[in-house]
């Protein structure tokens, strides 16, 4: 399978990171939006998904996604522009004071404050919630995998789901990937890629490239890709240079792109007419990746959509691994 002398260089540090990287990470947990009218998104994404309320906090409210504790956070944005906030990952032996010593050893801050290269541990009541900030100001949150967004020194004590008000014109399964955009996608995929053990689950290149990687999270087909091009893109309008999650992608069970789309525009998502810039709030569109993107020769559909913020959604199968493939699910072993 090796192709290249560069990849025989790099082929041994990935093994030494998977046997015992500092933090091992089990897939995404949830991620969450800065919304600007809180109950409008809940309404949107339990009408389109029918999820139930798995969590309630302070200005914000989690969405099960599947038989959860995965879930889509929804938080008020307040005086900011709508965004994609953060994405909170898996972790084993989930203890704060050990993720703190680890970070800071590799450089970081503790702080209060919000801010690249920091990284906080905040209690809610009695549940400890940890972050930190890369060097582009992205905010990962680090929790158990039992984590529901609920009470207890682990976060996992939610009550019974409440069900939504509306059964949801699709159902969703789990989580699939983010798209991060930063100042140095290869700083960002080598910080990663020392900091979890994660190894390249594909890339979106042709054959035998090594451009455009995407790294395994630790769960099955879940990954995170960065790529270059700093903030402010379709996934946080109006956001500050620096870093931006782009978009997030859920999965779900016999993906039909145009089922899908019928779905969509029955609940009011409407095609996108303008391809110039950043699409607008609630609409729909398919990009086809081709063979020199790692997708399949007649194109691998990925299907994407805006909420009512215009924030960036992506919709798979729960096969897709980011690989080539109708369903994108053909990836190297």
């Amino acid at each position: 399978m090796l192709v290249s002398i560069p990849g025989m260089v790099i082929l041994p540090r990935f093994f030494a990171q998977t046997n015992s990287p500092p933090i091992r990470t089990r897939g995404i947990n949830h991620v969450t939006l800065r919304v600007s009218d809180l109950k409008r998104s809940v309404d949107f994404y339990q009408g389109l998904f029918g999820m139930p309320v798995i969590n309630r906090q302070e200005m914000s409210v989690g969405l099960q996604i599947g038989t959860g504790p995965l879930h889509l956070g929804l938080s008020s944005a307040g005086a900011e522009a709508p965004n994609i906030n953060h994405v909170c990952l898996n972790v084993e032996n989930f203890n704060v004071d050990r993720l703190l010593g680890i970070l800071t050893q590799r450089g970081f801050t503790k702080s209060d404050d919000v801010g690249p290269m920091k990284v906080r541990a905040r209690m809610r009541d009695a549940t400890p919630e940890f972050y930190f900030y890369d060097a582009d100001n992205i905010a990962v949150q680090l929790q158990d995998p039992r984590y529901c967004g609920g009470s207890g020194p682990l976060g996992n004590l939610c009550s019974a789901p409440e069900p939504s008000p509306k059964k949801g014109l699709m159902a969703l399964r789990g989580w699939s990937h983010c798209t991060i955009f930063g100042s140095d996608a290869n700083r960002s995929n080598k910080f990663y890629q020392d900091l979890f053990g994660w190894h390249v689950q594909g890339y979106q290149a042709p054959a035998g490239s090594t451009n455009a990687p995407f790294l395994s999270v630790g769960n099955g087909v879940e990954f995170l890709m960065f790529g270059g091009g700093g903030g402010g893109g379709r996934g946080a309008p109006g956001a500050a240079p620096g870093g931006s999650i782009n978009h997030l992608c859920m999965s779900m069970d016999n993906f039909n792109p145009d089922a899908v789309i019928k779905n969509l525009e029955s609940f009011g998502i409407k095609p996108r007419s303008n391809t110039q810039g950043a699409p607008g709030p609630l609409v729909h569109y398919i990009s086809l990746r081709m063979e020199n993107r790692g997708g399949a020769k007649d194109g691998t559909s990925e299907l994407y959509f805006t909420d009512p913020d215009g924030l960036l959604i992506q919709l798979q199968d729960t096969k897709y691994c980011g690989g080539g493939g109708f369903l994108g699910d053909v990836c190297p072993e």
